[in-house]
């Protein structure tokens, strides 16, 4: 079955810097495109970033473009989030998401705090 599993959060001062993975299992990860959402707290879950399948385009929210970069590694079946300059607002639990499956991992909080 499909899984998918978010490491990398943590607490951050505004300015820093965190990479998010996902490791993936259960599906041809190399044929999907995947996303990253994120959702903060008594906010509605937000996509922030997707990749295509070979990883030769990505797209970004508005709020994130110019500081969070996405990428994947097919052969490791897993998809970064490298999230630079980071803001209060940034404050989230990350996940990452596989097209045309309804679950969610467990995500991976991130704390931008001073």
């Amino acid at each position: 079955q499909v899984q998918l599993v978010e490491s990398g959060g943590g607490l951050v001062q505004p300015g820093g810097s965190l990479k998010l993975s996902c490791v993936a299992s259960g599906f041809a990860f190399s044929m999907w495109r995947m996303s990253w959402y994120r959702q903060a707290p008594g906010k509605e879950r937000e996509l922030v970033a997707s990749i295509t399948s070979t990883g030769d385009s990505t797209n970004y929210a508005d709020s994130v473009k110019g500081r969070f970069t996405i990428s994947r590694d097919n052969a490791k079946s897993t998809v970064y989030l490298q999230l630079n300059s980071l803001k209060f607002e940034d404050t989230a639990v990350y996940y990452c998401k596989k097209p045309f499956w309804e679950g969610w991992g467990q995500g991976t909080q991130v704390t931008v705090s001073s």
